[in-house]
């Protein structure tokens, strides 16, 4: 139930039944990872290893962008925020490596490969930004959000005025803020809105700066099936003034 501090989330909340193994992750491990109401959300001390910049991925999904980008990125802190159970749980299998609910041990660790350097929210990301200080993040990554395609329900889309501000306030100036979508309904909308937005610059100087994944992309198992379903995804890219 929603105060009335509180933004209204529209959405699942959890899908089909999650599976032994994964639900023994979210009650043994997740804990070790979470950012909860008593987190500080500190630089210095958010994450278990030493890291030279802070990326937020707003709803992560299956949590394969940020698994990747935090194998890639050993020292950058990688906030994730997720309200889909399922998501989250399976973020957790993709960097724990644990499958079956017999592989789960009494101990549970990150990959031999993988350093800690992701935190994982797991509520509705709108709450966390009051949290923040001011030039927090490097960059932020808002990928195939819900499009929300009915006129009716524009107000719901992620991208509006209210957010924005919030974006503009964590990220530092020359920031990046990724926004990827396959639906042409969110194309133009995105377009609207962040060009309306004083506090954003688009980067692109040619179709191909658009148009095709940026050099430092991660797919997905989401974006293999909008490109199979015929689905061309577009990939904005905008700097902080």
């Amino acid at each position: 139930m929603h105060s009335d501090q509180e933004p209204h989330f529209y959405g699942r909340r959890q899908g089909r039944k999650i599976r032994k193994a994964k639900t023994s992750l979210l009650d043994k491990f997740l804990p070790e990872i979470a950012i909860t109401s008593s987190t500080i959300i500190d630089k210095q001390t958010l994450f278990g290893t030493k890291i030279n910049q802070i990326c937020l991925e707003i709803g992560f999904g299956n949590g394969e962008h940020i698994a990747g980008q935090a194998l890639k990125n050993p020292q950058t802190g990688f906030i994730g925020a997720e309200v889909f159970k399922n998501g989250v749980a399976n973020l957790l299998t993709l960097i724990t490596g644990i499958k079956q609910a017999d592989q789960v041990p009494e101990t549970i660790k990150l990959l031999p490969q993988r350093v800690d350097n992701i935190r994982i929210y797991a509520d509705d990301i709108r709450l966390l930004f009051s949290r923040m200080p001011d030039n927090f993040l490097d960059k932020v990554f808002l990928l195939f959000p819900d499009p929300w395609p009915k006129k009716r329900h524009a107000d719901r889309r992620f991208i509006n005025p209210d957010n924005l501000k919030e974006i503009a306030r964590i990220l530092k100036p020359g920031g990046i803020f990724r926004i990827a979508t396959d639906h042409p309904v969110y194309k133009r909308w995105v377009l609207r809105q962040m060009h309306q937005n004083k506090n954003f610059i688009w980067t692109a100087k040619c179709g191909n700066d658009w148009k095709h994944p940026p050099k430092d992309w991660v797919e997905t198992k989401y974006q293999r099936k909008a490109v199979f379903e015929g689905r061309r995804p577009v990939f904005f890219d905008y700097l902080r003034l």
